[in-house]
């Protein structure tokens, strides 16, 4: 009888119900926090079809406090602060500034390759195959990909990996 194989699948595809989840929390402590009671400028919002989050503030102080608000509504929800990244920075109209970030859940061509070569660096017995903006990887044994997981969690990547069907 032939021994089965396993695999699970490598990407960046976050929870967007939790993501959003995180982003109503945020607002609400951002419009309760006393650093922003007499603000007009203290917007946080998202676009879904575009894929990003604006921050409306009226100094980069605030700006900034407003995405550290945010990341730890993130955290807190097991979503890793790589889901954002900063797209652009402009003034806005009242002397305001305006953050743009971009939602960042697609495995690109650049991580997908370093991560298939750093599964075949460390001698992982076990084999790979890009699908678009998935890994899939396949091993014998259930052991070895749990090892190829952990080691994947500590690499120093662009985008925050999930895994899934894992059999």
């Amino acid at each position: 009888m032939a021994t089965k194989e396993h695999s699970f699948d490598i990407s960046a595809k976050i929870d967007m119900q939790e993501f959003k989840n995180a982003l109503e929390q945020a607002k609400k402590e951002i419009s309760t926090r006393f650093d922003f009671k007499d603000d007009k400028a203290k917007e946080i919002s998202l676009n879904e079809k575009e894929k990003s989050i604006y921050i409306l503030a009226t100094s980069e102080n605030k700006a900034k406090t407003i995405k550290d608000i945010l990341d730890s509504k993130l955290i807190k929800r097991n979503l890793s602060i790589k889901v954002l990244k900063e797209k652009s920075k402009e003034n806005a109209s009242g002397g305001n500034l305006k953050l743009t970030y971009t939602i960042n859940d697609v495995l690109d061509d650049k991580n997908a390759k370093k991560i298939t070569a750093e599964i075949k660096v460390q001698n992982f017995k076990a084999t790979t195959q890009i699908q678009g903006s998935e890994i899939r990887v396949k091993s014998k044994s259930i052991d070895e990909l749990q090892k190829i997981i952990a080691h994947i969690k500590g690499m120093e990547l662009e985008v925050a990996v999930s895994f899934s069907n894992f059999n």
